[in-house]
């Protein structure tokens, strides 16, 4: 085994996939699997809690994606699952009719295995997870499934950093890409956007667990990502985001070796507009100024 199988195959040898699935389906009894702790049995499935979601997920589409990131996509595509609801639901989010209005189908472990195989099928470079946090159980269960039928391309965990650290270590040897948004590093901003002010201490310590999991991220020489961390971060108005503070944590706690993406995205969606900081896109020097600041702090590896 190297880096380029994939670490869930290793992990399914061993008879550990099905421990990690057994054990996440357990947690649903009593639902502690993100900062949330909302204790919701979802095994009832009926859904509760903040991310709205019973004992099966959620899936709003699936398809090959090209509109991520360079090594993530490649000739081929990612192969993205959009995942419904949200356990962070941020009032700005730009997919508010997935994370907040609960567009979607409920799926069975057997068919999101399905979808996973048929991705692959279609030639994706990886499985890409989006909004995965609470839907850990149903992701591992169906993983099992989709080994046995010949998965064998990288899974990334594309989440927003709300991520709780014991469910994290559910998914040692199973994630291959991370790739956390680091949105916010100001309390505040944190309670005002997505009524977490723990979101900031949250993400430190979720970011150094993905990285001491899978470390920087690694490229092949055809330039597609195998393994490792990948990071984004929002630039915000009124540098809401805290971009400097985050910028000097990643380099100074995590790695300068970390590769970033710094998005110039923001536009206001959802309930956006009710907030004078929010209702508005950012400036071009407020993107630049972002820019410089992961520069400045040694930062080299910028999408």
């Amino acid at each position: 085994m190297n880096f380029m199988t994939p670490a869930y195959i290793k992990t399914h040898k061993k008879g550990l996939l099905h421990w990690k699935a057994e054990t996440a389906r357990e947690a649903l009894r009593e639902c502690r699997l993100c900062p949330r702790k909302c204790g919701v049995n979802r095994l009832k499935n009926e859904p509760g809690g903040r991310c709205k979601t019973g004992e099966l997920a959620v899936v709003a589409s699936f398809h090959p994606h090209f509109g991520e990131e360079a090594p993530l996509v490649g000739s081929n595509g990612s192969g993205t699952i959009f995942f419904t609801h949200c356990n962070l639901n941020c009032n700005f989010c730009q997919n508010f009719d997935i994370s907040h209005d609960g567009v979607g189908r409920t799926v069975t472990s057997t068919e999101l295995a399905t979808m996973m195989i048929d991705l692959q099928g279609t030639g994706c470079h990886n499985i890409n997870f989006v909004t995965p946090s609470h839907v850990v159980p149903q992701i591992l269960t169906a993983l099992e499934i989709a080994v046995e039928q010949g998965l064998r391309i990288p899974l990334i965990y594309n989440t927003g950093g709300y991520d709780r650290v014991k469910t994290l270590k559910l998914l040692e040897g199973i994630v291959d890409i991370y790739m956390p948004d680091f949105k916010f590093w100001d309390p505040a901003v944190a309670a005002m956007t997505c009524q977490a002010p723990d979101y900031p201490e949250v993400c430190c310590s979720a970011v150094k667990e993905m990285h001491c999991q899978v470390g920087d991220l690694i490229i092949d020489r055809d330039g597609i990502a195998r393994r490792g961390l990948l990071l984004r971060h929002l630039v915000m108005p009124q540098n809401l985001a805290g971009t400097r503070d985050i910028m000097h944590f990643i380099a100074t706690q995590i790695s300068v070796d970390t590769y970033i993406n710094i998005l110039d995205q923001y536009r206001p969606c959802g309930h956006a507009f009710e907030i004078d900081a929010l209702n508005r896109r950012i400036s071009r020097s407020e993107f630049k100024e972002a820019v410089r600041q992961a520069t400045e702090k040694g930062l080299f590896r910028l999408d």
